[in-house]
């Protein structure tokens, strides 16, 4: 990295000539958690935005009705999240704070659209906990790491 760079999950700046320990990227604790959290969203994320692809296409939905012939509310609901989830997934890769906006906006979309038109997003319990849960760790993960003592 350049002088005056950032690393990610750190606010504090890069200098040139660092010692060998600042060089690894060393992350305390609570930013190493976070990190493997938003990894390991990224990689859920990724999956849910290729299986909205794949109802836009067609692929493994012999018998059910082809996606052109859906509801238009249906169809947009479905776009949404296809690139939605993509674009989140990839930030939340990146460890960036736009990919957690985006996720966390991704999410909480598949709450309200499922809460008002349970007939298009059906939501079950168990999805409403799981979000809540991960949203709540994600907060918890992100208070935890810009709290902790470097």
């Amino acid at each position: 990295m350049g002088r005056g760079d950032t690393e990610p999950l750190r606010g504090q700046r890069v200098i040139g000539s660092a010692g060998p320990e600042e060089k690894k990227g060393k992350l305390t604790r609570w930013r190493r958690v976070l990190v493997w959290l938003l990894r390991l969203l990224s990689l859920a994320w990724m999956a849910k935005g290729l299986m909205a692809w794949a109802v836009i296409f067609g692929i493994g939905m012999e018998g059910q009705t082809p996606f052109e012939s859906q509801l238009l509310s249906f169809q947009a609901i479905t776009v949404y999240f296809a690139v939605i989830d993509l674009v989140a997934a990839v930030g939340l890769w990146l460890t960036s704070t736009w990919g957690g906006v985006l996720w966390l906006l991704a999410a909480i979309s598949q709450l309200l659209l499922g809460f008002f038109f349970p007939r298009l997003l059906p939501l079950t319990p168990y999805l409403i906990a799981t979000y809540v849960g991960l949203m709540a760790a994600y907060f918890l993960a992100t208070w935890a790491a810009e709290n902790e003592e470097a």
